[in-house]
């Protein structure tokens, strides 16, 4: 389904945007996910490039530095590339960080065996709010609240190891079984040198370090993650729907980002139609944006949503959404990715119409423009201009009927 091309090029066109894919290609394996998957493939939820990022390893790099903060980074490390990033953005991975959520997996290893460190390890992951996984007297599978955390705690145990010259491998990975082959992977590329190996956008790379490191700054850098929603033409909806139905519906997505993702609302008014919120963390964000667009429109309203770093940044691309449209609005959620600007746009009923039709009769499909083709030709032709039209009534009453 998200590899459409036809069908991204037309609504890339009427949208202005290109269109990234069109619902997904995520393979969900627990019944959370399977939810997900539905819900997008269901009702086309399309991925938009609305500025794209500029993706190559020096960003990656710069951007890394700014997540995890500079202070936790030192200066004598080295920044290498094992596999370049996709100079494209991911709907899959994107998807998988929505549902699956921002934690990851840490894997450890020290080279030369040494349980009295491996204990001293165990104990800094769990002081991270991280979670023993699985442990020997060389290894750890451990599982961080973020890929941020992990790295920032890897660089940690690795200023440790080599400061008794025991050099400390560090890899990070959505599973532990992926975390353990990005070491295997890392091992081959530097050998057995102190690094943390990770993935970013697509690509595989890690920090090596040479010599020894001689302060951190321990703390995790933080951000805020704002959430801002509006109901579009919501004066319409009250007088269609009733201001209690409105009310109703903001308060089941104030109350879902409240306790379902951990959300902290910072400005709503009781009646009002909208809002917003601190999240803990962008996935989470994210979450909350696309469910309750998904939740909105089953109910009759259109959302627009924008999450950014700040509540002026989320509100601005908020507005954005106002031109992100066919004909009318529909739910529109923008944020950023990496220094691009992307959005997911969730598609009128009837456009879901014209995809679902174009994606599952594509045989009716050819036959319909072989057919206005041929008679449009013959009627410029014979000086009958008009059977062009004739032939396009036809074929729309042909779509609707057969």
């Amino acid at each position: 389904m998200a590899g459409n091309f036809l069908l991204k090029t037309i609504f890339g066109f009427l949208l202005k945007h290109r269109v990234i894919s069109i619902g997904t290609k995520y393979y969900p394996t627990n019944e959370t996910e399977q939810e997900y998957v539905e819900m997008v493939n269901y009702t086309r939820t399309m991925l938009l490039e609305i500025e794209k990022a500029n993706i190559n390893t020096q960003n990656i790099f710069q951007n890394l530095l700014k997540e995890v903060g500079h202070g936790n980074i030192p200066e004598n490390r080295r920044f290498i590339e094992i596999k370049p990033a996709e100079d494209n953005v991911n709907e899959y991975a994107l998807m998988s960080n929505i549902i699956m959520g921002s934690d990851r997996y840490l894997y450890v290893e020290v080279f030369s065996g040494n349980k009295r460190i491996i204990d001293e390890f165990v104990q800094i992951i769990k002081k991270e709010n991280g979670v023993i996984v699985e442990r020997s007297n060389t290894e750890i599978v451990s599982r961080l609240l973020s890929k941020n955390d992990a790295i920032r705690v890897g660089v940690e145990l690795i200023k440790i190891g080599m400061e008794r010259a025991i050099d400390v491998r560090a890899a990070v990975g959505m599973t532990g079984a992926a975390a353990i082959e990005r070491s295997i992977n890392l091992n081959k590329k530097i050998g057995e040198t102190s690094g943390v190996g990770f993935t970013k956008l697509g690509g595989e790379f890690a920090i090596v370090f040479s010599s020894k490191i001689t302060k951190l700054e321990g703390a995790p850098a933080v951000y805020d993650n704002y959430l801002f929603i509006d109901a579009f033409d919501s004066t319409q909806f009250i007088e269609e729907q009733g201001r209690d139905k409105l009310l109703k519906l903001m308060n089941e997505v104030r109350d879902y980002i409240e306790k379902d993702c951990k959300g902290k609302i910072e400005g709503y008014r009781e009646g009002g139609d909208d809002l917003i919120a601190n999240l803990p963390t962008k996935d989470a964000a994210l979450r909350a944006g696309i469910d309750s667009s998904w939740h909105a429109l089953n109910n009759g309203a259109r959302l627009r949503v924008g999450i950014g770093k700040s509540r002026r940044e989320a509100g601005e691309r908020a507005q954005m959404a106002d031109d992100i449209k066919i004909w009318n609005n529909s739910p529109v959620m923008v944020f950023d990715l990496a220094d691009g600007i992307y959005a997911y746009y969730v598609p009128s009923e009837f456009s879901r119409a014209v995809i679902e039709f174009l994606q599952e009769k594509k045989g009716r499909v050819v036959l319909i423009f072989i057919f206005v083709f041929i008679v449009t030709l013959i009627g410029w032709n014979v000086g009958y201009w008009e059977f062009g039209l004739v032939a396009i009534g036809l074929a729309l009453l042909y779509a609707l009927t057969a």
